[in-house]
C-alpha cells in the first residue's frame, strides 16, 4: 500500500487511480459557493485514493477580517477530530496489555466507583440510583458510558453540567484530573452499556490514558501517535514557536467572528488537555493520521517505522460495537451529534455506515468517519480505498449541510 503524499502537493493524475478530474471540480465549486455567498469563511479539502493524493481544494479566508487566505500551513481547530487520536493512543496501550476493554475505569479513576445514574428530577435536585455495573473502558470508547455534554440542552443532566461550568469549556484553572473528578460527581444519563450518547467519554478516556501511561496526554500523543507519524504541526493549542497568524479564526452563522472564550481558546496550551476536543492541526498533518487508519495502523511502507497500531486492532475499532449490533437511531439518543443516526453504527472511536440506503446518501458499507464542532470532517472508504478530509472554521457544525455534500460529490467522481 502506497504512503500518501502529505505535503499537499498533487503529483498524480486522478485518472490514474480511477477518479475524474473534471467531476472532482464539482466538489470545489459547491463548497466555494458557500464561501462566495458569505456562509463559510474558507475551506481546504483533500481527496486521496490508493494512497495517492489526487485533489486539494482551497478557497476563501482563514481570517476574514485580516484578509489572510486559506493556505496549506493553516492550523485548524479540529475539536472532536481529537477523539480518534485519543482512541488510537488508548488502543496502543491496549495492545501492550495495559488494560482490557472490559476493565472498570475505577481501577485507574477511583472517583467513578461511586458514580450514580439519574432517574428523575431537575438539574438542581436529581433523583439517582446506584450503578448496576461499572463504567468500563469499552464504554468510553463507544460513548455508551452514560456521560453527556452540557451543550446538548436536552436533559436535566446536561443542565447539571452547565451549572458546574461544563458547556463549551471547563471551569477556569481546572486540570485534567480535576475536570474528570467533577464529571464523576455528576449522575449518568443511563446505566453504562445500555444506550449511546455523545458526551465527554473521550475526555475521561484521555485522563485514563494519562494515568495508565504515567504522563500528560500531550506527551502520550507525541510518543505514541505524532512522533511515529511525523505529525509535527499538531498540538494542544498553539505552541510558543508557532505563528499565531497561521491559526484560522472561528466563526458563527453568517461568518460572524466569535468572541472570547471561543476565539482565544486555541491560542496557547490549555490547562485541561481535552482528549475529546483540544487539538489544532494542519491538513497535511491530519492526513497522515487518516492515511495511517486506511493503511491499517502504519503510515510508512517501512515495517520498522511509522506503525502506531496493528492492522487487526484498527479493523476491530472500525466495526460496530453498539449493543446488539444496533444503529445509532435505535441505540442512541437523538441529541446533538456529529454524525447521522440512521443506518450508522459506532465502533471504538469512529462512526461507520452500516446501511447506505438507511443512511440516506451515496456511501460504501463500512465507511468510517468523524467530525469536529467547527464543521471539519474526515472519512475513510475501505471499499474504494479512499480518504477525504475537510477543514473549515464554522461553529456549530449543524450550521450548513457541508458534510452531507462531501460524500456524494467525491463518490460521483469515481470512474
Amino acid at each position: 500500500m502506497t504512503a500518501v503524499q502529505t505535503d499537499l502537493s498533487v503529483t498524480t493524475d486522478p485518472a490514474e487511480v480511477g477518479l475524474d478530474a473534471a467531476r472532482l471540480q464539482r466538489l470545489d465549486h459547491r463548497l466555494a459557493r458557500y464561501v462566495d455567498e458569505g456562509q463559510l469563511p474558507g475551506f481546504l479539502v483533500t481527496v486521496a485514493r490508493h494512497g495517492r493524493l489526487v485533489h486539494v481544494g482551497r478557497h476563501g479566508q482563514r481570517d476574514v477580517e485580516a484578509g489572510r487566505p486559506v493556505t496549506d500551513d493553516t492550523r485548524w481547530r479540529i475539536y472532536s477530530m481529537t477523539k480518534p487520536v485519543t482512541s488510537v493512543a488508548a488502543m496502543s496501550l491496549y495492545e501492550e496489555g495495559a488494560f482490557e476493554l472490559t476493565d472498570p475505569i475505577s481501577r485507574w479513576l477511583p472517583e467513578f466507583a461511586e458514580t450514580r445514574v439519574w432517574t428523575a428530577g431537575p438539574a438542581q435536585k436529581p433523583v439517582t440510583v446506584p450503578l448496576l455495573e461499572p463504567i468500563r473502558v469499552g464504554h468510553l470508547l463507544t460513548h455508551t458510558s452514560g456521560l453527556t455534554y452540557g451543550f446538548h440542552h436536552a436533559h436535566p443532566v446536561d443542565g447539571l453540567y452547565r451549572l458546574r461550568g461544563h458547556e463549551w469549556g471547563t471551569p477556569p484553572g481546572a486540570d485534567s484530573a480535576e475536570v474528570v473528578r467533577q464529571f464523576a460527581e455528576m449522575p449518568l444519563l443511563f446505566q453504562p452499556g445500555t444506550e449511546w450518547n455523545y458526551g465527554v467519554s473521550t475526555d475521561v478516556l484521555g485522563r485514563l490514558v494519562e494515568v495508565v501511561a504515567g504522563k500528560p496526554l500531550d506527551e502520550v500523543f507525541a510518543e505514541r501517535v505524532f512522533g511515529p507519524l511525523g505529525m509535527t504541526e499538531t498540538s494542544f493549542g498553539l505552541r510558543p514557536e508557532d505563528d499565531a497568524d497561521s491559526l484560522a479564526q472561528l466563526y458563527g452563522p453568517g461568518v460572524t467572528l466569535l468572541p472570547a472564550p471561543f476565539a482565544q481558546a486555541a491560542l496557547r496550551k490549555p490547562t485541561f488537555l481535552s482528549g475529546g476536543g483540544g487539538l489544532v492541526s494542519t491538513a497535511g498533518d491530519y492526513l497522515r493520521f487518516v492515511e495511517m487508519l486506511r493503511r491499517g495502523g502504519s503510515v510508512s511502507d517501512d515495517p520498522d517505522a511509522g506503525r502506531v497500531l496493528g492492522s487487526r486492532t484498527v479493523a476491530h475499532m472500525v466495526r460496530n460495537h453498539l449493543p446488539g449490533g444496533a444503529d445509532l437511531e435505535s441505540a442512541g439518543r437523538p441529541l446533538y451529534a456529529e454524525t447521522p443516526l440512521r443506518g450508522v453504527g459506532f465502533g471504538l472511536g469512529f462512526s461507520m455506515v452500516l446501511d447506505p440506503v438507511r443512511y440516506g446518501g451515496v456511501s460504501s458499507v463500512g465507511t468510517y468517519s468523524w467530525g469536529g464542532a467547527a464543521s471539519t470532517e474526515f472519512y475513510v472508504d475501505p471499499v474504494e480505498d479512499l480518504t477525504v478530509t475537510f477543514y473549515t472554521q464554522l461553529l456549530p457544525s449543524s450550521t450548513l449541510p457541508v458534510r452531507s455534500h462531501l460524500r456524494p460529490l467525491v463518490q460521483q467522481a469515481l470512474l
